[in-house]
């Protein structure tokens, strides 16, 4: 999530207890869903169904699951998911997006509107806060066997198209435009590097700082019952000084 770089949330989903896990699944099979209806069950022609395939194993999905996940989204009786986005405040403001996937918009819209309500916030109108985030996308590879030399990995994601890169005790995280993503995860895939996440990102413009223990407390709430939620797929926020697991 903002706040935290996008390689830490992807081990703070890593360490989840195995029912978290197992919603960790659930989510991305609902994407999975989405990506096939759009562009079909093929991830070579499907570079959306590729990414989350990517995603999928970087959350340690089995192969059997990801198989078994795209064959009932490619039959005639799978669910009919939607994709809709939620935007708001929770306290002092922080910007907060949120993004879905669901069978069923109703019940989705009065969960969230209720966990803003709960915990400080208030539910806006779409627009209301996305201006405050940058939609960029970002490759992540982990270095953890430090067999990737920096120079070479970095020389080959700009040549591919990369903006950007930076390196943070053994990983690497490569920022690109949205529309380039695809291009640069398919080159470096192709130059034999192992991608731990291929996502696009969104990346907040400005950051709001929490002093008080009880918005600190709410906020918290806010997000962890926004996560929880099986119809909940991504959540972004402007949250700088968010607490460390």
């Amino acid at each position: 999530m903002s706040g935290h770089s996008k390689w830490k949330n992807i081990m703070h989903k890593k360490e989840k207890t195995d029912a978290q896990r197992a919603k960790i699944f659930t989510k991305i099979g609902k994407e999975m869903a989405v990506a096939i209806k759009e562009g079909g069950a093929d991830p070579v022609a499907n570079s959306k169904l590729a990414a989350l395939i990517a995603k999928a194993k970087a959350n340690n999905v089995p192969n059997d699951n990801i198989d078994r996940i795209i064959k009932k989204a490619s039959s005639a009786d799978s669910a009919d998911y939607e994709e809709i986005v939620y935007e708001g405040y929770g306290p002092c403001g922080v910007a907060v997006i949120v993004e879905t996937t669901t069978d069923n918009r109703n019940r989705t819209a009065s969960d969230v509107r209720h966990y803003f309500d709960k915990f400080g916030g208030n539910l806006g109108t779409t627009g209301c806060v996305g201006f405050m985030f940058t939609e960029k996308g970002v490759i992540v590879i982990d270095n953890e066997d430090e067999d990737i030399d920096e120079d070479k990995l970095m020389e080959d994601a700009l040549e591919a198209g990369a903006a950007d890169f930076s390196s943070d005790d053994g990983v690497f995280e490569i920022t690109t435009e949205p529309d380039d993503l695809d291009a640069v995860r398919e080159a470096l895939e192709q130059k034999g590097y192992k991608l731990a996440s291929a996502d696009l990102d969104k990346v907040p413009n400005t950051y709001v700082s929490l002093t008080n223990e009880d918005d600190v407390k709410h906020m918290t709430q806010l997000l962890e019952n926004l996560e929880d939620n099986d119809d909940v797929i991504e959540v972004y926020h402007n949250w700088e000084n968010m607490p460390e697991d």
